[in-house]
């Protein structure tokens, strides 16, 4: 086979690193299983071990594909296996929950430098058009960000369970407490005014008012006109007075 033109070398180290990572990731996955005791933890690790393993498969067939491997493929290896970290994790914490957590958060980060590293060569294949590479680290891409997420639930898990753990019960109330009482009482919001009394010395205002021309329109001593009363003096004020023609004598 003849040498990988530039798109292809490039395209062989991008899925070198990732196939790197794959099974330093093996290594490691085997460690963690055997230190993690929570039961539905345990059994996803060992899932996710499985798909480590055949991300690992798929990488050095498209690598072999493209015209890589060979002691470049066997190098990385021997680079990868060198820097696996995860006998260390033994000894972490001091208890067991604390440990099983300090794996966790490792794992998390791990899993989004994979994550980071399919989708930047998910983006470079499809900008060269490599199809077949580009959906590889799609589909790999999105188991990475599936235990990513499972993850991160037990992240959040195991850190309650080391507060149950390694602090006291009282120790926890004290903390409790003390957050609510300095929590600030909540600020009661001012009552909405009623439009009826509003409404209410409106009408009255114009009740006073309607009282008062009537008032005026009494003559000093003399009686209140009836409503009929007043619009016929009012019709008779307005009246016009009859042109009267002079008489012929």
């Amino acid at each position: 086979m003849s040498d990988p033109n530039e798109r292809d070398s490039k395209l062989v180290q991008y899925m070198n690193e990732a196939y790197g990572k794959e099974r330093e990731l093996e290594s490691a996955l085997l460690a963690y299983i055997d230190m993690t005791t929570k039961a539905p933890y345990k059994k996803r690790l060992k899932q996710h071990l499985r798909e480590t393993k055949g991300h690992a498969r798929e990488l050095e067939r498209r690598i072999k594909k493209l015209g890589g491997g060979g002691h470049a493929l066997q190098n990385v290896v021997a680079k990868t296996m060198a820097a696996a970290k995860a006998p260390l994790h033994a000894i972490r914490g001091s208890g067991e929950q604390e440990k099983m957590l300090k794996n966790a958060k490792t794992q998390y980060s791990d899993e989004h430098e994979e994550i980071s590293t399919y989708l930047a060569l998910e983006t470079f294949a499809s900008k060269v058009g490599d199809k077949v590479t580009a959906k590889l680290a799609r589909d790999i891409r999105r188991e990475e960000e599936r235990m990513a997420k499972f993850l991160e639930g037990q992240i959040k898990s195991l850190s309650s369970a080391v507060a149950l753990e390694e602090v006291p019960s009282a120790q926890r109330r004290a903390v409790k407490a003390s957050v609510s009482r300095k929590r600030p009482a909540a600020k009661k919001a001012p009552a909405k005014r009623s439009a009826k009394p509003k409404a209410a010395k409106k009408s009255q205002r114009q009740t006073e008012k309607r009282e008062q021309s009537e008032r005026d329109e009494i003559p000093a001593g003399g009686p209140r006109p009836t409503s009929r009363g007043r619009s016929r003096r009012l019709g008779e004020s307005h009246r016009r007075p009859r042109a009267v023609a002079p008489r012929r004598r």
